[in-house]
């Protein structure tokens, strides 16, 4: 289908990339929902319940933070995983797994008893459900966004595969809500005691929809096609094989992932620490601007993936780039004003700088890597930068913060790594409307190269 214009797409054809869509979309707000989830009670209620005391505010939710890192370190390991054997044995196989687990480990992080009752048991148990709830996740976006990048027209990848980004802010969305539910109808001695841990036994059953979705699709020709030349010729797959052959589009991908996924966690994650312990707003407050918000985001990134599939995947990209590289100058102040409006302009328009950048991605990275090594090659482009980008990002502007009792310094911050991420967009091939059957040819040509030199040799 990738030969294909949108224009020239049967109707049962587009039927079918509907469903494809909505199978890749379920599942990821399903994933989200939970991944976010930990990060809202990260500030909420882990920090009060989980771990020990302290006489300054932000030393346990820096420690409630560190524990949220963990998921980030497991999502490479994770985005390896699946990418290997998802190159191998298919998108949808892995990603029904990926739902299952998890589902599991944050069901179970409801379960944890406080650390009053058992001690430091409590957060050991939490870091290791978060390894597991990251690992999953890892390999989850890979996944949900090649099922519909490799069965999208060439001259709408962007449009389509944009769909899956917007579910994480759905995903975000509903975490929220719920959160915002709880708080509002409960005391906040019930919210500690017991109202926090429904949010997350929800999502047993959120995963049964996302995984029942998620059955009724199947791969794409041009994957079933990579798949069986796999099998028949040997050909490499799997993370070593992306390294040696296309080092390029991973270190591309890792330095234009770099400030989106800092600059998405200091709006979503830090501006709930920033706006509870520094301005003092109500928790109540914070979410109901934060939904408000994420609607606004998730329609926004299917309009800049349409953008990109008119303009190309840079314009967008390095727009989006220079505008977060001013947002934290100005954001913290509309922030400290305690203005309902302010604060929720700053968010909003925060979150549409970044749809900017993250609309496009699938598409770009998608367009990196031939078939037979594609989710390796995009799993590890976007889930390694996670590491130091987004997991770091809250416990970094947090601990600014503490020391320096300033913005400024998260603002400086959030500018450096907009440079880093502007340098690897120069890098960056435009590959607006390349046939993905392209792609895979020339990478063809390349091993049956080098397989008739080693034959002469």
């Amino acid at each position: 289908m990738s030969t294909q214009t949108s224009e020239a797409l049967k109707p049962e054809e587009r039927s079918q990339l509907q469903r494809v869509v909505a199978a890749s979309m379920a599942g990821t707000i399903v994933e989200w929902y939970e991944f976010f989830l930990y990060a809202a009670a990260a500030t909420l209620v882990f920090n009060k319940i989980l771990f020990p005391e302290s006489n300054n505010p932000f030393d346990a939710i820096i420690a409630a933070f560190v524990t949220y890192a963990v998921g980030f370190i497991a999502r490479p390991l994770g985005g390896v995983v699946f990418g290997h054997f998802g190159d191998k044995h298919g998108r949808k196989k892995l990603l029904q797994l990926s739902i299952i687990l998890v589902g599991a480990s944050t069901f179970l992080m409801g379960c944890i008893p406080t650390f009053e009752a058992i001690g430091y048991v409590a957060p050991v148990m939490l870091v290791l459900l978060r390894f597991v709830q990251g690992f999953a996740v890892g390999g989850e976006w890979g996944g949900a966004v090649l099922l519909v990048a490799e069965h999208s027209p060439r001259d709408a990848r962007g449009f389509w595969a944009s769909w899956p980004q917007a579910a994480v802010p759905l995903g975000n969305l509903l975490a929220t809500g719920v959160l915002f539910g709880l708080v509002a109808v409960l005391s906040d001695e019930a919210f500690l005691s017991w109202g926090w841990r429904v949010a997350f036994w929800l999502s047993a059953v959120i995963v049964f929809v996302g995984y029942y979705i998620r059955t009724k699709v199947t791969d794409a020709p041009i994957f079933e096609e990579a798949q069986a030349e796999v099998h028949e010729e040997d050909a490499g797959y799997g993370v070593a094989e992306v390294f040696k052959r296309y080092p390029r589009g991973v270190f591309t991908a890792m330095g234009l992932r770099f400030v989106e996924n800092v600059h998405y966690y200091l709006v979503v994650t830090f501006t709930i620490t920033y706006l509870s312990v520094q301005v003092g707003t109500d928790t109540s407050h914070i979410l109901g601007l934060l939904l408000l918000a994420h609607v606004v985001h998730a329609v926004a990134i299917p309009f800049v993936g349409k953008i990109a599939d008119i303009v190309g995947r840079k314009i967008p990209y390095g727009i989006g780039i220079a505008l977060t590289a001013t947002w934290g100058f100005f954001a913290y102040p509309m922030f400290d004003s305690g203005e309902d409006m302010m604060i929720l302009a700053a968010v909003i328009v925060g979150l549409l700088f970044h749809a900017l950048m993250y609309a496009g991605q699938p598409a770009i990275m998608a367009e990196m890597f031939p078939t037979r090594m594609r989710y390796s090659g995009v799993s590890l482009g976007y889930q390694v930068t996670a590491i130091v980008a987004g997991s770091m990002a809250p416990i970094i502007a947090t601990t600014l913060l503490r020391n320096f009792e300033s913005s400024i310094p998260i603002s400086i911050y959030l500018a450096i790594a907009a440079l880093i991420s502007f340098i690897a967009l120069l890098f960056t091939r435009e590959t607006r409307g390349l046939d993905l059957n392209e792609i895979d040819r020339l990478d063809n040509e390349r091993r049956a190269g080098e397989r008739a030199a080693r034959s002469a040799g």
